[in-house]
């Protein structure tokens, strides 16, 4: 389990967990950056465990637009992960 919080956001389809409930030991920062208009600039990170990487699985909003301020200090999981909520 990478995350489990009772305290979830959802916005545009995702599940967005505090990061104080994500376990920082499984994820990596990435390069990757993408721009969404209504939400601001995204930071991936890389989900490791064990030898297995998944790439770019999480992301989130340092700093997200006012529309989207709900989401800060949140992280997103997609590509595989599983968001049981």
């Amino acid at each position: 389990m990478i995350a489990e919080s009772a305290q979830v956001e959802e916005m545009d389809g995702h599940v967005y967990f505090p990061i104080a409930s994500v376990r920082q030991d499984l994820l990596r920062p990435s390069d990757r950056r993408s721009v969404c208009p209504k939400t601001g600039q995204a930071h991936s990170f890389h989900s490791v465990v064990g030898d297995d990487c998944n790439v770019n699985a999480a992301w989130r909003y340092p700093d997200p637009k006012p529309s989207a301020a709900r989401i800060a200090d949140h992280i997103a999981f997609w590509r595989g992960v599983e968001v049981v909520h």
